[in-house]
């Protein structure tokens, strides 16, 4: 037996999360101490004679300029109201499809024994009594209720986060870059633990309910707790294509008229769309990326968990080993508490050059001790010797095998994130040459940043494939399961250096638009760019732990749809695969088109109001702002619908009309597929903007010769990173839960598919 006893880890699982939440709400009061009132200024003792020193130097600086502070708050206010009142509206639309979603799940699963309330003999072990299918339909219709409403809550939350700490770090960009830095970053770790810890209570609180109905029967159980999975990425889609869409098409609108037509800065006050840009990086990605790691946590866990309900752990009710997956999560949060601490207090930041070394100091540090947690826990929660299924047969593993598999998968992990990182930084030479490409025009920025893109899914996939194969040869497909887990387990730090990016992007553009010196927007920019690579970073993380997950969920649909072998010399899966492999493009074809429609309409306003407002440009008049937030928020509204319904509906028509065998090979064709595009996507977007802010900057002698802004160069650079929005922030990312979701969503209904699924193939 484990060394931990079942009622120790009834214990240490709650535990962990709540001490999650107790630090993030910490971060948050340490974050809400920056004020946002004009304070009024006593003369400080410690100052020279006459008291007044400090503050005439002060003065210079505009730190203590009432009118600038006032500035901020209203730009705040005016962003935070955006988004809460889009999220606000997306979710209207999205609780609408998961209470009919939920009504599909219970009719689906109730009626493959045709609604009996008899128990019925287990799948896997048929001379033992389960519960009847209709306890799983109605369970499983709970649990996906619980997923969809954790997802949107860490979603929401996260974005409530962002908006209120915005305006502080650029206050406090005034003391200097480290305090700035600070403020941003711990405003990131207050949503990263908070989801985390919230994923892993919520997944933890309905097990034991659920146990209270099961009772032994586990294999039930955990078969109903897949529907978490489903609620959390269906949440996540809608918020990742919603929020994408609104992010680029205001982003877009913003650059084309503002900064090539009109030839104003980024984040001008005279530009239109500035409110909405701003508001964007918020609901896309924020609440975006949010729900988007959140999914594919809740989704890894449930792999894990279906695949030991039948393995040696549940057949002999070992709770501990049965909640390994939980237990590394918990690890992870206290692993993660203690690398966060290295970040805002045992280190500070002087200077600008340290910011992008201190983040990824983070996932060094967070991996390394993770390593060693993942070790502790391996030792203490499991057997040294058991069995777990595959594919209809049991195989022995050690203890120590799987602590192999949950480290592989986060050291890949890590090598995915530093290759994204060498492919989109502009500290490196891919990103160099893409700005020096900028010389002949945008054509060649064009091809350049392509090829960056596709090259940068070399590596990547190799780790991917590696893990796939150490983890399954240890562990078959539980190994895999707990290889995503591994990569996920540092979720709260990966959450925190990611939503640290959109923040510092608000502070930048709130620092242009109350007119603070030139000074000031320097040191966000800094933080910005520092941003943009960390968020090119998380994007590699959400891709590869999708691809994991995916593989995962796949095995174990494969397991519960009785198949024996996945064989593609079978005209039923080929089929099945290679229109899979057409599905990420067809996704995507849908995704950009709703960015440049959608872009193309918050043009004609920008430009409608840049010519009928008078003395808009010369800065006597103010932007009518609410009209470009409104275009942004119906465009993304309406345009959500289709690629959801894509997603949502495809594993269903495939299960109904051609069965399991076709439908696993969709799975495949879309995961195979899925993961290159999303690769190269997200990297050739992030390059394209970096090469952008590499010109800008002018920090080095090369860039020099390239910028200023407005040269030729720099204009192409602008059309590049506008291309690369698109890719980067809409179709990318909503790629990786397009992998996930159609494979959780296939496990949910399986039941139901091998039961009555293949219609079209009986007829004939």
């Amino acid at each position: 037996m484990a060394l931990l006893s079942a009622l120790a880890t009834e214990i240490v699982i709650p535990a962990c999360a709540v001490v999650g939440i107790v630090f993030s709400l910490v971060q948050w009061l340490l974050v809400s101490r920056v004020k946002l009132t004009p304070e009024p200024r006593a003369p400080s003792p410690n100052s020279n004679k006459n008291g007044y020193g400090d503050y005439l130097i002060e003065e210079e600086e505009g730190v203590n300029d009432q009118g600038v502070v006032a500035k901020c708050a209203e730009i705040q206010s005016a962003i935070s109201e955006g988004a809460t009142s889009f999220l606000f509206t997306e979710y209207q639309y999205v609780g609408v499809f998961m209470v009919a979603f939920a009504v599909l799940i219970f009719l689906f699963l109730g009626s493959v024994e045709s609604f009996s309330t008899q128990s019925q003999p287990c799948t896997y072990n048929p001379s033992n009594m389960c519960k009847p299918a209709l306890a799983t339909a109605a369970f499983s219709t709970v649990s996906f209720l619980l997923g969809a409403l954790t997802s949107v809550l860490s979603g929401f939350l996260g974005m409530k986060i962002a908006t209120y700490a915005n305006a502080r770090t650029t206050l406090e960009a005034r003391k200097g870059v480290g305090k700035a830095f600070i403020v941003a970053f711990r405003s990131g770790a207050v949503m990263g633990f908070l989801l985390a810890a919230s994923g892993l209570l919520v997944l933890y609180i309905a097990i034991n309910l659920f146990k209270l109905y099961y009772g032994n029967d586990w294999e039930g159980l955990f078969e109903a707790i897949t529907g978490y999975g489903l609620g959390g990425s269906s949440m996540a889609l809608f918020g990742r294509v919603g929020g994408g869409i609104y992010t680029k098409a205001a982003d877009v609108g913003a650059d084309l008229v503002g900064k090539v037509e009109r030839n104003i800065p980024e984040d001008d006050p005279r530009n239109p769309a500035v409110i909405a840009d701003n508001v964007g990086d918020n609901v896309g990605d924020i609440a975006g990326m949010g729900s988007d790691l959140f999914g594919s946590y809740a989704e890894s866990s449930c792999a894990a968990l279906v695949v030991a309900s039948i393995s040696s752990f549940g057949i002999d009710h070992d709770f501990t080993a049965m909640c390994y997956p939980l237990l590394i999560s918990s690890m992870g949060i206290l692993v993660c508490l203690i690398t966060t601490l290295f970040a805002t207090d045992f280190f500070e930041i002087k200077a600008v050059k340290e910011i992008e070394p201190a983040l990824k100091k983070q996932l060094i540090i967070s991996t390394i001790l993770m390593t060693v947690g993942i070790a502790i826990v391996s030792w203490i929660a499991l057997p040294s010797s058991f069995t777990i299924y595959n594919f209809g047969s049991q195989k022995v593993v050690k203890n120590w095998q799987l602590f192999l598999c949950v480290g592989v998968g986060l050291w890949a992990g890590l090598i995915i994130g530093f290759v994204t990182e060498y492919y989109t930084s502009n500290a490196y030479s891919p990103v160099q040459d893409v700005a020096d490409s900028c010389r002949t025009g945008a054509a060649t920025n064009v091809i350049f940043g392509l090829a960056l893109g596709y090259k940068s899914v070399i590596i990547p996939i190799f780790a991917i494939a590696i893990s796939i194969f150490v983890s399954f040869s240890f562990a078959a497909m539980y190994g895999i399961a707990v290889a995503a887990l591994g990569m996920l387990s540092t979720i709260a730090t990966g959450l925190a250096i990611d939503a640290y990016g959109p923040i510092s992007d608000n502070a930048g553009g709130i620092a242009e638009m109350a007119g603070m010196s030139h000074r000031i927007r320097e040191r966000t920019d800094a933080l910005d760019a520092a941003g943009n690579t960390t968020a090119a970073i998380g994007k590699g993380f959400a891709i590869g732990s999708a691809a994991l997950v995916s593989l995962a969920l796949f095995g174990a649909f494969v397991s519960r749809a009785a198949i024996s072998t996945v064989d593609v010399l079978t005209p039923k899966v080929f089929i099945g695969l290679i229109v899979g492999a057409m599905l990420p493009y067809w996704f995507s074809a849908m995704t950009m088109k709703s960015v440049g429609s959608a872009a193309l309409k918050m043009v004609e306003e920008v430009r409608r109001q840049f010519n009928s407002i008078p003395g808009l440009m010369e800065g006597h008049a103010k932007p009518d702002y609410a009209t470009c937030v409104k275009i942004s928020t119906d465009a993304s509204i309406r345009e959500m619908i289709p690629p959801g319904a894509l997603v949502m509906l495809t594993p269903l028509i495939v299960g109904i009309l051609f069965g399991v065998e076709t439908l696993s090979g969709v799975l495949a064709g879309s995961l195979v597929s899925g993961v290159q595009i999303a690769i190269s996507a997200s990297n050739t977007g992030g390059a394209w903007d970096n090469a952008k802010k590499y010109i800008e900057a002018g920090a080095s002698e090369h860039a020099r010769t390239l910028g200023p802004k407005g040269s030729e160069p720099h204009k192409a650079a602008v059309i590049g990173d506008t291309i690369g929005d698109p890719l980067k922030d809409t179709s990318g990312p909503s790629l990786n839960i397009l992998i996930k979701l159609m494979a959780v969503e296939s496990l949910v209904f399986a039941p139901f598919f091998a039961t009555h699924g293949g219609l079209l193939f009986r007829i004939f």
